[in-house]
């Protein structure tokens, strides 16, 4: 006989001739020389050499594991004392009791749909994360979750998570903050058969987003294509001394026009404008040199406007002039004074005579 000492918190099993037979507790035994006893930690999972349900066969035994048996097409997540620790895939497992507080949750793959009670940390752990979808949805989207190709409801801001599994999901989002749309260089004939180049824009905002995604496909580009329409058709009805004329008046036009079709897009048009109206080269000069000829006319007008009160001021002041000797004199000098500012230096020459003439311009006659 040979001696055995189970310790505290192992648990021993006896193997004779390769067979199963008995289990062995806390304590101290006495075996066959010939007998295997292995012992085992109960604070960790049973992992037997054999087949469990040999095993199970032992009463005693069964009390003692709890066994957990995970189908195909689903999982189970084991938690210890209440805190996660392992996914349990498609097979047995068994684990000791009342040592270690086990506790197992059961999730079926089949499902999307994961159920509250599952912490949302258990969901991003790395274990966890390869039999789970995620889908995050900003503040500014809003989206539209389909299972197998099937429209389910629409998807507030938030992160979303679905159990992984053969059943397709996608998830649509549509951004609901104001956006802006830029018709380019669009070469439209006006009435008058003026080829013009057209740069719109319109600023928009999704408002429904079932019309947009589920009724429309690409609202993007049938809103463009509308606002293009409707441009050739106002543009080409008037002009084109009518559109430079009626140019805030496009945009008024454009909205007005396409409000109800860009309800069925579930569109809103918040605000529209024309950025540019490009003239053809010839017609730009044409349009220079009417210009040009314009501003000369108005200069022409404001120079014989200015000469004719300049006249109108000199007459007045000859008028003056006759009637008043002295101011006549003031008026000599004022015109000295402005030749001596150019004059550096005067020389004189002559007799007596030259200062008598001097002093006849200077002194005002009686």
């Amino acid at each position: 006989m040979k001696r055995i000492r189970i310790n505290a918190g192992r648990v021993g099993l006896v193997f004779r001739h390769g067979d199963y037979n008995r289990v062995l507790t806390e304590g101290v035994y006495w075996v066959f020389p010939f007998d295997r006893v292995v012992q085992y930690d109960l604070a960790k999972p049973f992992y037997s050499s054999i087949e469990l349900n040999v095993l199970l066969r032992d009463e005693r035994l069964k009390e003692m594991l709890e066994v957990i048996e995970v189908k195909d097409g689903e999982i189970v997540l084991q938690y210890e004392t209440g805190v996660f620790k392992n996914v349990l895939t498609a097979g047995r497992y068994a684990y000791w009791k009342d040592v270690i507080d086990y506790t197992f949750s059961r999730v079926d793959l089949s499902k999307i749909e994961i159920m509250k009670d599952v912490d949302l940390a258990v969901l991003e752990n790395r274990e966890v994360i390869p039999y789970v979808r995620i889908y995050a949805v900003e503040s500014y989207e809003k989206g539209m979750l389909f299972v197998d190709g099937e429209y389910v409801k629409v998807l507030e801001k938030g992160t979303y998570y679905f159990w992984k599994n053969a059943t397709p999901i996608k998830v649509d989002k549509v951004d609901i903050r104001q956006l802006q749309l830029e018709v380019s260089g669009q070469e439209i004939l006006t009435r008058d058969k003026a080829a013009l180049r057209v740069n719109f824009m319109a600023q928009y905002r999704v408002v429904d987003i079932e019309k947009a995604l589920i009724d429309n496909k690409d609202y993007e580009k049938q809103l463009y294509v509308l606002m293009q329409l409707v441009l050739r058709e106002f543009i080409g009805s008037l002009t084109l001394d009518e559109i430079l004329e009626k140019k805030e008046a496009i945009s008024a036009y454009v909205m007005k026009a396409i409000k109800e079709k860009a309800d069925a897009l579930g569109v809103e048009i918040k605000d529209s404008g024309v950025r540019d109206i490009i003239l053809p080269g010839e017609v730009k000069e044409i349009m220079n040199q009417v210009l040009v000829a314009q501003k000369q006319a108005q200069a022409n007008v404001i120079m014989r406007r200015e000469e004719t009160a300049s006249t109108r001021s000199l007459l007045n002041t000859a008028k003056l002039m006759e009637d008043n000797n002295m101011l006549f004199k003031l008026k000599e000098m004022e015109y000295v004074e402005k030749i001596a500012d150019k004059i550096g230096e005067i020389t004189v020459a002559g007799n007596g005579q030259v200062i008598d003439q001097l002093k006849g311009i200077f002194t005002p006659g009686k």
